[in-house]
């Protein structure tokens, strides 16, 4: 008899369930441009889940994350489990070699050639000259160790990768005007990454920076690119303030964002992209604000941009690969059909479904260390 592995099991099941996920739309819907907001939604998830085996395991994480905090459907929780794997392994080449001679700055200099030839990416590495490597502590350390801490977990050498996060203040990175008018909705995202970890609190201090860079007498002057990194960045404040679409937010806090959004709602809609527009429709929703005029401006703006063709909503060049689009069109199938409530994690060592594949470098957190983290959250939320 042929032993499977666990791993075998898991990565089998994810590719034999993704087809059986949803039922098959009718072939009107796949050929028809008049769809309704639940047509739409269905037809790019039908798409999406037929395919999902075959995306990256980024993707198929990605995925199955929102998909599983949409509905709390363990179905999903496969998917999920891909990206646990994936940043788990990487957190333990990362974390583990922190003390290895000329470790950081050999994987902080590689962090910074990854990210291309384009003139984005030339506008990301001038900024990030004089903080070498912020890319490593933040998009590689607080990225990996972030998602393994949403899930209820620890990483390997945990220990060591909070001590050298404690150690390195992140403050001038940050707050600086170059890289927030090259990456403003990444920096958010590391800010609450830090929070989230217990490893720094940056929220105000960027937040202020955010507006020195972008203050609302300068709108006039923003050619479309800065237009749409000052939107993507504050629809990351109210994203990663509920943890990703775990919980709802404030509207009181977010009340400075979400006015302007209303405000500069035609602009919006002309100048950003489908993505951005999304966002900016979740924003509302996440905020208890669904019935808000901009949620229908922005749904509309989405419907349009399907193509019942592709099944997808196509990249601003006319690109349908579901690889590049997922993002896109998971935040439509999002702002399109937003659940009465959120769902949490998924906690993988509490389902069914998972808790027998947990990858053993991982440990289920402590209840203490999980009290340590409301009370340090709350403490937070107070200031």
């Amino acid at each position: 008899m042929i032993n499977l592995s666990p791993y075998t099991r898991i990565f089998g099941a994810l590719a034999l369930t993704s087809a059986l996920l949803l039922p098959s739309l009718p072939a009107s819907a796949k050929t028809t441009a008049s769809l309704d907001a639940q047509g739409v939604k269905q037809a790019i998830q039908q798409n999406l889940e037929d395919n999902l085996y075959q995306l990256p395991p980024r993707v198929q994480g990605h995925y199955g994350i929102r998909l599983y905090r949409m509905t709390g459907d363990d179905k999903y929780a496969n998917a999920a489990l891909v990206d646990l794997y994936a940043v788990t392994e990487s957190q333990a080449f990362y974390a583990c070699q922190l003390d290895k001679p000329g470790f950081i700055e050999q994987e902080a200099q590689a962090a910074i050639d990854v990210l291309g030839k384009g003139p984005r990416a030339k506008a990301r590495k001038k900024a990030l000259a004089p903080f070498p490597e912020f890319l490593f502590y933040t998009d590689v350390l607080l990225r990996f160790s972030s998602r393994i801490d949403e899930f209820g977990l620890q990483g390997p050498c945990h220990d060591k990768l909070v001590k050298a996060l404690k150690a390195t203040d992140l403050k001038r990175g940050l707050t600086d005007k170059a890289m927030i008018e090259a990456w403003a909705a990444q920096l958010v995202n590391y800010v609450y990454w830090a929070k989230q970890l217990g490893v720094g609190d940056y929220v105000q201090e960027y937040k202020d920076g955010f507006n020195r860079v972008y203050p609302q007498s300068r709108d006039a002057k923003l050619d479309k690119k800065q237009f749409r990194n000052k939107i993507y960045g504050m629809t990351h404040f109210i994203f990663a303030a509920s943890e990703y679409y775990q919980h709802p937010v404030d509207r009181a806090e977010f009340a400075w964002i979400l006015d302007y959004f209303e405000a500069n709602i035609d602009r919006i809609l002309k100048d950003a992209t489908d993505d951005i527009i999304a966002e900016v429709g979740i924003s509302f929703h996440l905020a208890g604000m669904s019935d808000n005029p901009v949620v229908k401006k922005t749904q509309a703006h989405i419907m349009a941009a399907f193509d019942p063709k592709a099944q997808t909503i196509p990249s601003p060049r006319g690109n349908p690969d579901l690889a590049l689009g997922e993002h896109r069109n998971v935040l439509a199938m999002m702002l399109l059909d937003w659940p009465k409530s959120l769902h949490q994690g998924p906690y993988f060592h509490n389902l069914k479904a998972t808790k027998k594949y947990l990858p053993k470098l991982v440990s289920i957190k402590s209840d203490a260390a999980k009290e340590k983290a409301v009370k340090a959250k709350s403490k937070a939320e107070k200031h």
